[in-house]
């Protein structure tokens, strides 16, 4: 490896990339693409429990209240 040469760690081990083969490069970019859309689909998991739960609020704050 050079100086300067885009590498990656993979399990500990160090690789430059200009090394590895288009297999490798695709699977690489196939678990980056993945990672993005789990990192996204984990955002809108965020966004719906906090929806859910000012629903959730607005729903306690509708009902009657109990008076016996």
């Amino acid at each position: 490896m050079t100086e300067g040469e885009q590498k990656i760690t993979i399990d500990g081990t160090e690789y430059a990339l200009s090394a590895l083969s288009p297999e490798v490069k695709a699977q690489i970019t196939n678990l980056r693409v993945v990672d993005n859309e789990i990192a996204q689909l984990k955002a809108r998991l965020a966004i719906a429990s906090t929806a859910r739960m000012a629903y959730q609020a607005a729903l306690k704050n509708a009902l009657p209240v109990d008076t016996h």
